[in-house]
Formats: C-alpha cells, structure tokens, sequence
C-alpha cells in the first residue's frame, strides 16, 4: 500500500468545517491517522492561530483544507427570489428578512492564506471544488506540500491529475457534506464511492483515497481491497468527543432521522448531504431560487441562529453521510485506531 502521507494509519479524518478546530485534527494525527483543519471558513487571523496551535502541539503530518470556487457576482433578481422564498418562515419567527446581509465571508484559497500557510509548510494541503489557480498550486508545491483534492466523477480525477494534484479523493454519493464536484452542475453524475473508486483507480496514476459510506473498519478494509491508497472519513468522527458538533446535530444522528438523508442546496447553494429537517422538506431539498455558493449562506443562516435557540434545528444544516452506523461518542484517537483494526 502506497504511503504517501507518511502517517502509520492509510487514515484521514474529512475536514469538517463548522464542527470542529484544530483539536480534533491533533487527536487524529496523535493517532496514526492524517488529522484535517478546515480552513475555508477562517479568517486569516483564525487561520494563524489555528496554524500556530497545531505547531505547538503536533509533530506528526496533518492536513489543511480550503475551498477553491469561483466567488459568484451578485444576482438581485435571483436573491430577490430567494428571499421570498424564505419569506413566510421569517414572518412566522417575526424576523425581517429585510435586515439580513448579503454576502457570506467564504473566501477561496488565495495568496494572503499561502502567505499564512507558508510559514507552516504543512506536509499535506487539500482542495474542494477543484483546484486553485496554476500559480497557487506551483507555489504550495514549491513548499513541498502533497496537494490532494476530490474529485466526483472520472472527468473531475483526470482533470485533477492534469492540473497538478498528488492524490485524488474519490468522493462518492454517500458522503455527508458538500459534493466536490467543479466540472458539471449535473446531479446525475454522481455515483457511489465503491462504483467510484475502481474507475477512477483504472484512469490515473497517482493515489486514490476512498470517501464516502466508510465509516468503520468493515468498510475501510473494503476500499483498500479495491486499490484505495488511504480513506477519507468524516461522518463516524461526528460524535467524537474533541469536535464540535452541536446538541441539535448530535442529536439528529443519534436519532432515526438520520436515516433519512438527501443532497441539498439549500444552505449554501451548493449540492450537499444533510439530514433531510422541515426547511427540505417544505421548499427542497434541491431549489431553483437558491443563489449561487456561497450566497445562500446569509439568509438560511439567520433563520438557523433563531431556531437553534430554542432547540430546533428546522433550518440548520446538519451535515451526515449516507452511513452513520460508524458514530460513536468516543475520542477521535479512539475511533482512527478502531478503523483500522482489519487492515
């Protein structure tokens, strides 16, 4: 098995923006495994410190993750449409959709982040939504850096290969989260990781990572039996002690409800899984109106800081792959090594 990441464990915790900083990230990498910092919603004073944490308190290889889209003009007609889409359920909460802001602060991989990150160096950097621009990659690459990102389909992992990726994540249907997929807007591309995986392995030459309804040893076993060089897994990490999952989310995975899962716009205005809650329900899962990404973040997200006051995660993205059977309240530590006990 190829070890390209220089970690005893072919393991590699999925960043998870928004449920979890740097201390997961340490318990993984402590424990074989390649432990994952999402950067894509830090500013780059919280991407310092963050960086800075990591430095002082881990010595083995770790990821650094960032989103790499193309930042979306603003579309009043579309907006406008969005907006009184969401209209009755701001009436009913009693909130003024009129005061809500317009742009998110999602940011793509630029060179004021490189500059953070150079300093680091970090032994592995990824992408979601492709990659960033030539002269970016040529300069993480200069730092050493093993570039990876995911890729959804065959087109995606040749077009990666191209471009100057490292490795490839093979990122199937059943992965919880945002869909990588940068090539096409075409939903009906997407297929499931151990359909994924084997064509993408029989198209490139560089590693390929498994991703998507692997969430325990059974299953992580099953994706290097079929030429994965390592796995991505996210959702089994969930409920680990050292991530930051709310009690609403937490709870929903706990429950049947998450069973229940779909791909998703309506939180950001990219395709995403999510455990499907009322707001998919009464106006989705997928809607025409949403802006592009990140643009839907604003409005969605106001009506989720109302209700999750109260408890409700109505309109709350809850994040969750097809598969949680693996999520366990135990430490990240604990979970890395229990993935790759049939290995």
């Amino acid at each position: 098995m190829d070890n390209f990441l220089a970690t005893s464990l072919p393991i590699i915790q999925s960043p998870m923006a928004g449920v979890q900083n740097s201390t997961l990230t340490i318990a993984v990498s402590s424990a074989g495994g390649l432990g994952s910092l999402p950067c894509a919603l830090l500013s780059i004073e919280e991407l310092q410190i963050e960086l800075n944490v990591l430095a002082q308190n881990n010595n083995r290889p770790f990821n650094a993750n960032f989103f790499c889209h193309q930042p979306p003009k603003i579309n009043p007609e579309r907006e406008a449409k969005w907006r009184l889409e969401l209209k009755p359920f701001f009436t009913e909460l009693g909130m003024d959709i009129g005061n809500i802001p317009t742009e998110p602060n999602h940011q793509p991989f630029n060179h004021q982040m490189a500059d953070v990150l150079e300093v680091y160096k970090p032994p592995v950097i990824s992408f979601h939504f492709g990659l960033p621009s030539a002269d970016l990659v040529k300069r993480v690459k200069s730092w050493g850096s093993t570039i990876i990102s995911s890729a959804t389909t065959v087109a995606e992992a040749q077009w990666l290969e191209a471009n100057g990726a490292d490795a490839i994540i093979a990122q199937g249907l059943e992965a919880g989260g945002h869909r990588g997929m940068f090539l096409s807007e075409d939903l009906t591309t997407q297929i499931g990781t151990f359909s994924l995986l084997p064509q993408i392995i029989k198209k490139v030459r560089i590693p390929v990572i498994a991703a998507g309804g692997i969430s325990d040893a059974v299953s992580v076993s099953a994706a290097i039996s079929l030429g994965a060089s390592a796995v991505q897994v996210g959702t089994a990490y969930l409920l680990c002690t050292e991530t930051d999952t709310s009690q609403i989310h937490r709870a929903a995975i706990k429950s049947d409800a998450s069973h229940h899962t779909a791909i998703t716009n309506l939180f950001s205005g990219r395709p995403a899984r999510s455990i499907v809650n009322r707001v998919m329900t009464e106006i989705g899962p997928i809607n025409q109106n949403t802006p592009e990404f990140p643009l839907a973040l604003t409005a969605i997200r106001a009506l989720k800081k109302q209700t999750e006051i109260a408890g409700i995660g109505d309109f709350s993205s809850l994040w969750c792959g097809q598969n949680a059977t693996g999520c366990r309240e135990i430490s990240a530590s604990e979970m890395t090594r229990s993935l790759a006990t049939k290995l």
